[in-house]
């Protein structure tokens, strides 16, 4: 989530729309808002289904 502020908050033309997305072990509901409040696009709970994954990915290049 550092990171991901980090990255928000620099003077860069793509700071705000680069693609970020959480892939965590913590899943429960507050979790995910904590990853989208810090302004990651998405939250991916553990074990990574592959077939969610691939869908996140596809609606963020899109």
């Amino acid at each position: 989530m550092t990171a991901t502020r980090t990255i928000r908050s620099l003077n860069r033309k793509d700071a705000r729309t680069v693609p970020i997305t959480a892939i965590s072990a913590n899943a429960f509901e507050d979790d995910i808002q904590k990853s989208l409040d810090a302004g990651m696009n998405a939250h991916i709970a553990k074990p990574v289904d592959t077939v969610k994954l691939l869908t996140v990915v596809e609606e963020l290049i899109n």
